[in-house]
């Protein structure tokens, strides 16, 4: 069982960057992969951004060429910057991380707001 705990989140003005982290109980298997989503309410869970084992990525359209996943040598941890941040951005993000296309883990969330 891989425990998932992001942290990085917070307050922060339009235009303004954060960096998330989710940090995980055991290494990341090589066949894992990682991905950031964002809920808000009232609305389904939104897939942001992906890294796939083979160094493949996605971004939803929203946030590409803000937004960059990436994870540490380690592979303990998987981060998501934001850049250039939009009220529109304001979500509870949550990592996931899937290991050989079978278990799925999820983090428990953490909160980024981007007030008005």
């Amino acid at each position: 069982q891989v425990q998932l705990v992001e942290s990085g989140g917070g307050l922060v003005e339009p235009g303004g960057s954060l960096r998330l982290s989710c940090g995980a109980s055991e290494i990341f298997d090589s066949l894992a992969t990682l991905a950031w989503y964002r809920q808000t309410p009232g609305k389904q869970r939104e897939l942001v951004a992906r890294l796939r084992s083979d160094g493949d990525t996605f971004y939803t359209d929203s946030v590409k060429g803000r937004f960059n996943i990436s994870r540490d040598d380690a592979k303990t941890t998987v981060y998501l910057q934001m850049n250039s941040l939009k009220t529109e951005d304001t979500a509870v993000y949550l990592c996931k991380v899937v290991i050989r296309d079978i278990w799925a883990y999820w983090g428990q969330g953490t909160q980024v707001t981007v007030p008005s």
